[in-house]
């Protein structure tokens, strides 16, 4: 089911990408226009997902911060590599917000 050629199958691509989403992957190609919408919906990150995101790279920024490899936030070890996440988190989310806008 990895790969919907039919673009009438709206159920079928819908189920193909939550199941690559299942799987790990983070977006799905596509080839046609219809299929937008339920591949944002299927790998768009959540709104809760954006707000700790942002709260990672604001904590990482605060003075007391720069230049560490891991901080506490909200009684959790926080490591760059979860800042560099969380950066790709709010650029996508950012993405999809300009495109659902255009």
């Amino acid at each position: 089911m990895a790969f919907i050629n039919d673009i009438r199958n709206q159920e079928g691509f819908t189920a193909a990408c939550a199941q690559a989403r299942s799987f790990g992957f983070d977006g799905k190609t596509l080839i046609h226009p219809s299929q937008i919408d339920p591949c944002n919906a299927a790998f768009a990150p959540s709104p809760e997902d954006v707000e700790a995101a942002r709260k990672i790279i604001a904590a990482f920024e605060l003075p007391e911060n720069k230049g560490k490899g891991a901080i506490s936030l909200d009684g959790r070890m926080v490591e760059l590599l979860h800042a560099e996440i969380a950066r790709q988190t709010v650029a996508l989310a950012n993405a999809i917000a300009v495109l659902e806008t255009a």
